[in-house]
């Protein structure tokens, strides 16, 4: 593990080099994703990646872009704030299509998704969703595979929780049309 100072400007952070460890810019701090090996992604966090990645870029084809584990440069507290979410969409509208750098995603996307890990509370994810709206991020996503549900989290109303057949349409996401199952069939997770 690289031994870290204790705090960082954004432009000392993003300069860090790449390791087996991912980190998020959290009041100065760089913090582990994963803080403990509970936490770590298994099997039915990458499945459920996986299957969101293979949805949701058939649908993006001419639209945007669908990330996988993509640091955001965003702010949190009139901080600099760099989170990884699991998936991050943003459109060419945001962030045009010839635009080609290697580094952290420059704008507030337009859908961030967070899977519950193993050691992670649905509680501490929902005020992770609420940092991101306060972002500038549209919606949100927290996945419970667990519960087979998809918590979408919105700027302006009351989340809504998803489950089997639930349709995932929303206005924002032109012509996506999917349901939690769907993607928990996709994951080869049984609904």
């Amino acid at each position: 593990m690289i031994q870290l100072k204790t705090q960082f400007t954004l432009e000392e952070f993003l300069a860090l080099p790449e390791g087996d460890i991912t980190y998020e810019l959290i009041d100065g701090e760089a913090v582990p994703k994963f803080k403990n090996d509970e936490m770590a992604p298994k099997f039915f966090h990458s499945s459920i990646t996986g299957a969101l990645f293979i949805l949701l870029s058939a649908w993006a084809q001419g639209k945007g872009r669908v990330v996988i584990e993509w640091a955001i440069k965003l702010t949190r507290n009139q901080q600099d704030w760099v989170p990884v979410a699991d998936l991050t969409y943003v459109s060419y509208n945001r962030l045009s299509a010839d635009w080609l750098q290697d580094e952290a995603c420059p704008v507030a996307p337009e859908l961030v998704i967070e899977i519950i890990s193993p050691g992670q509370t649905f509680g501490e994810m929902t005020e992770k969703a609420t940092d991101y709206l306060k972002a500038k991020v549209q919606r949100v996503w927290i996945i419970d595979f667990r519960a087979k549900t998809i918590t979408i989290f919105f700027p302006d109303i009351l989340p809504q929780t998803k489950r089997g057949i639930d349709s995932l349409e929303d206005s924002l996401f032109e012509g996506l049309q999917i349901t939690p199952q769907e993607i928990f069939q996709q994951a080869r997770i049984s609904c």
